[in-house]
């Protein structure tokens, strides 16, 4: 299986209105229609993150800002401990997070809830999803908090939470993703295994089919150079968040 990268370089704001030019098609005609296709979406240029393929899974994270890092009590990779049942997602995931959780969650079992305040992807894609495996699987519900930050990679993490939140203006960024051949989502079928490894991931993290083939066309109508960002109340349309503050 080809390995994916995402990068980012412009930046997509929402609007309503009826406008086609993120509008992607190909592979995506056989995915659910989102609540996104009738909005017009408006770009504005940011800065651009290049990146290039490393071992493993494959780079994909948008560098588009950078939050305010928690210090906590005991680091372990991305993570930063804040209290005996509270963790902070920091930076970057990579082919070692998942040892890292691991390790947290040794030392710090009643963790059940992971804060993400700065997440801008996954340097390994296989990590990645095996780390939002781990996260679902011990429980921890995923919480973005005003000012968080969840980008590209970030977001699978987000969607692994057994329960999940996300203040109305937290922001998340998503994009398409693009294989170490210059091949993105649209040039395999939509039921080839580059493919079926998101939808599978989106129905292991708790959405319906419908809800996981509209989520995942909705991520891939931008192109991997390309960004759609989103605020915590547009997330609320696309995947269910058990809390909405404000």
């Amino acid at each position: 299986m080809s390995s994916t990268v995402r990068k980012a370089g412009l930046k997509c704001q929402i609007r309503s209105t009826s406008n086609r030019a993120c509008a992607r098609s190909l592979i995506f005609l056989a995915f659910a229609a989102g609540p996104l296709a009738a909005q017009e979406i408006a770009y504005e240029p940011v800065s651009f993150e290049s990146t290039d393929e490393a071992d493993g899974g494959g780079e994909r994270y948008v560098r588009a800002r950078t939050a305010a890092v928690p210090a906590g009590i005991a680091a372990y990779g991305p993570f930063r401990v804040l209290d005996q049942t509270r963790a902070a997602l920091v930076d970057v995931t990579d082919a070692r997070s998942p040892a890292a959780f691991a390790a947290m969650m040794s030392a710090f079992p009643q963790i059940a809830l992971l804060e993400m305040v700065e997440c801008p992807g996954t340097e390994d894609d296989r990590a990645n999803l095996r780390l939002g495996r781990m996260i679902r699987a011990a429980g921890i519900a995923t919480w973005v908090p005003a000012g968080g930050s969840v980008r590209s990679g970030g977001v699978e993490l987000f969607l692994a939470g057994a329960r999940r939140r996300a203040d109305p203006g937290a922001e998340f960024a998503v994009h398409a993703w693009i294989d170490v051949d210059g091949r993105e989502a649209s040039d395999y079928a939509a039921n080839a295994p580059e493919n079926a490894k998101y939808l599978a991931y989106y129905r292991h993290m708790g959405l319906s089919q419908t809800e996981a083939r509209a989520f995942y066309a909705m991520t891939n109508s931008v192109e991997h150079d390309d960004a759609l960002w989103l605020y915590g109340r547009d997330m609320a349309r696309w995947v269910r968040l058990d809390v909405s503050d404000g």
